[in-house]
């Protein structure tokens, strides 16, 4: 694909359409909020035109601009923190300086992008750097193509945000324009899980890398997940066999590839921590409600050999159930928390473990997000700041997942190229 060429044709700050109540204007960081670091989570959704489509644009008092723009400032009056200015690690100054807002003339159709895909041309759809070092909550990109599809690419702060947090918000500004109501969140992550004034040195930055990264995306249809739940079903010796999910299985399967490709005869053995990230909600007792709003997910951290092959989706499944009532009521304890990501960190920097995360968004309605002109017809990604990470993806047709992987350049090379990964991965690309 060739290089594509954005023009940024305006920008302003959508503000909230009433303003903040005095009471609301100090939005205090939890405790899991504050150890993230400061980087934008991205995503970018892509819609073609269609019926609906064309009844916006030859509407005289309506635009798609004019649409998205105001169903941002009425959503805004609920997730006012979006609206605010990261003042510091401890609070979000919900001031109503509104959300970063973009609109970009792209010069190429829709089609162009989603059937010839390059990760690294996307971040021109983007409203920002998705580095953190910009204070705003929240930044939004409108991206127009010249056969009238839009591309919707929105950053919100992974120091306010999780992936549900950010689904809920987009779910709701979809809502919102399509004078439906939806979803209120709840902003109650500072009482479950109260900040400190120090972190004691931990800095979560840290694991930031400026390496060059390539992000690929690879996807598994439904008879390859079943082939792989089948290959990694656990049962000899066992009173209860163990049946693989569909993330378990993929998880398994892309960990052992990613090392036969990179670490086998190459240097020294090192040990893998494998980290899956949990989501918290679900695990409390009594279960938060599903609107919580924040960080609330924490990461399952096993580690493993690279020459181990057998048992691995037990010892998976065995480190995620770890994640519980009693492990949530330890992270109220701050110090012995920070002790242990000051561990962690500390071994991946000097590269004692080779770290591999995974982070699964399975099952969100991420393909709900309608502004009234239909669910995306794609959603894409761009590379973040992290090395060795994976993120999975319901196809659109929901049967299929797409895995995203995260690389050092040298290390994409030789793992895309490993020959039973592509025997059941898929690289081919959509038709739009």
């Amino acid at each position: 694909m060739k290089d594509v060429e954005v023009e940024v044709i305006s920008y302003e700050n959508i503000k909230p359409s009433s303003p903040t109540p005095t009471h609301l204007r100090y939005y205090e960081l939890s405790f899991l909020d504050q150890i993230f670091p400061r980087m934008y989570i991205p995503f970018l959704f892509f819609y073609t035109e269609n019926d609906a489509y064309s009844k916006i644009s030859t509407d005289p008092g309506k635009s798609f601009s004019s649409v998205l723009k105001q169903s941002l400032s009425n959503v805004l009056t609920r997730y006012y923190p979006l609206a605010g200015h990261i003042k510091d690690n401890l609070t979000v100054d919900c001031n109503d300086e509104g959300v970063l807002y973009r609109e970009a003339r792209v010069k190429c159709e829709l089609s162009d992008i989603v059937t010839n895909q390059n990760p690294a041309e996307f971040k021109k759809f983007l409203p920002c750097d998705i580095d953190g070092t910009h204070n705003f909550a929240c930044a939004v990109q409108a991206n127009y193509f010249t056969c009238g599809g839009i591309a919707i690419a929105a950053c919100i702060s992974h120091k306010i945000a999780d992936g549900t947090s950010f689904i809920m918000f987009m779910k709701s500004w979809a809502a919102t324009a399509r004078g439906d109501s939806d979803i209120y969140p709840q902003f109650q992550a500072s009482t479950l899980f109260p900040p400190t004034n120090t972190l004691s040195g931990f800095q979560p930055e840290n694991n930031m890398i400026k390496e060059r990264l390539v992000l690929k995306r690879f996807v598994f249809s439904s008879a390859s997940i079943v082939a792989l739940r089948e290959k990694y079903g656990e049962s000899p010796g066992l009173e209860s066999p163990i049946h693989p999910s569909r993330v378990e299985a993929l998880s398994v399967f892309l960990w052992s590839r990613y090392v036969a490709a990179t670490q086998a005869n190459f240097g020294p053995k090192k040990p893998n921590m494998v980290i899956f990230a949990v989501n918290l909600r679900t695990r409390m007792d009594p279960p938060l409600p599903r609107n919580s709003f924040g960080n609330i997910f924490r990461p399952a951290t096993v580690l493993l050999s690279s020459e181990e092959r057998n048992g691995l989706v037990g010892k998976v499944r065995a480190t995620i159930r770890k994640i519980d009532n009693e492990y949530v009521k330890k992270l109220q304890d701050h110090a012995q928390h920070l002790n242990f990501l000051e561990e962690a960190s500390a071994k991946v920097m000097k590269e004692d473990v080779v770290p591999f995360s995974f982070s699964s968004w399975c099952r969100l309605p991420m393909y709900e997000v309608d502004f009234g002109w239909g669910n995306p017809v794609w959603i894409g990604l761009v590379s973040m700041p992290f090395k060795n990470v994976v993120i999975f993806i319901d196809t659109k047709s929901g049967d299929g997942i797409e895995v995203w992987v995260n690389l050092k350049e040298e290390d994409m090379a030789k793992f895309e190229s490993d020959t039973e990964l592509l025997a059941y991965a898929s690289i081919t690309t959509l038709n739009a």
